[in-house]
């Protein structure tokens, strides 16, 4: 018989709750509103970092990606771990979606499905091309490039005309490992910000705007960047929930993060379906239809 019915996963840092540290806490509070509601429909849980030394998989019917967030720091010991734990138990979201999402290159999975993403290029491993070439070729002036494997904005860059001397060198060595993504730079994301609506079991549950600081691009609270509440018209909740049903599956949890593109649309900047904040603290409901939907797909 199994111990557990879901395993909350985080990484070692933020196992542990902080009075100081209101970035842990907030992980920490929000994984503890989620094991709340998941007890309260009577499924026994933990709270592990998915390295765990010590812990057997086995043990458990599901584990739940939350803040798995060193896994693209450590992406191939993660994905080694990934391929031995899906034998063992239940992953939520499932394997195979965590694998298609791990990616970038999804973003092109979803614009062949119809789903608006902004202008793209993908970059793959090893070209020889420089970033100067790349720019006059498409006739960009003004970008911003990122890993395809990767968070938290990790070797996420602003390029011009007038810097791409600058970041010749760090380009290279990334392109000889990994592939990235080259995107115009988007006007609106430090006008308006990006606003990232939740999604639990097929249907929108709320929406936050996250808005960079003064200078910066990157809407990450890493980089000084700040939430707040956001109440979501019916067509960008209609937008949001298209996207996730474009997925090669259905999700029981996502996070649709979406700006206004350069041409004054709606588009899709990420679809986050590993371990995205959720925002629990600010609508704990949606951590109720969470769990509810965990104690659905585990026949519970």
């Amino acid at each position: 018989m199994k111990q557990y019915d879901v395993i909350v996963l985080t990484d070692s840092r933020y196992l542990q709750d902080s009075s100081t540290d209101a970035y842990k806490h907030n992980v920490y509070y929000e994984d503890f509103i989620l094991r709340e509601q998941l007890a309260q429909l009577g499924l026994k849980t933990k709270r592990l970092a998915w390295d765990d030394p010590y812990f057997n998989w086995n043990d458990t019917k599901s584990i739940l990606f939350r803040s798995t967030w060193d896994y693209f720091d450590r992406f191939l010991e993660f994905s080694l771990w990934l391929e031995k734990v899906k034998k063992q138990t239940i992953l939520i979201n499932s394997a195979s979606i965590i694998n298609w999402n791990l990616d970038k290159h999804y973003l092109a999975d979803l614009r062949f499905r119809n789903i608006p993403i902004p202008e793209t290029v993908f970059i793959e491993r090893k070209t020889t091309k420089s970033l100067r070439q790349i720019h006059d070729e498409l006739g960009w002036q003004h970008t911003v490039i990122k890993p395809c494997v990767g968070g938290a904005a990790r070797h996420t860059y602003a390029l011009h005309s007038d810097n791409l001397e600058e970041y010749e060198s760090v380009f290279s060595k990334i392109i000889a490992e990994e592939s990235m993504m080259l995107q115009p730079f988007q006007k609106s994301i430090t006008t308006k910000g990006e606003v990232s609506f939740m999604v639990m079991n097929s249907t929108f549950t709320h929406a936050i705007l996250k808005i960079a600081k003064d200078g910066d691009f990157r809407v990450q609270d890493d980089f000084g960047g700040s939430v707040h509440e956001y109440k979501a018209n019916p067509e960008e909740i209609k937008f949001a929930e298209n996207a996730v049903r474009a997925c090669p599956e259905l999700p029981i949890y996502a996070r649709v993060d979406v700006i206004e593109d350069n041409n004054g649309k709606l588009a899709v900047s990420e679809l986050e379906l590993v371990e995205p904040e959720l925002w629990f603290r600010f609508h704990p409901q949606a951590a109720r239809e969470l769990a509810s939907g965990i104690k659905f797909h585990l026949n519970l």
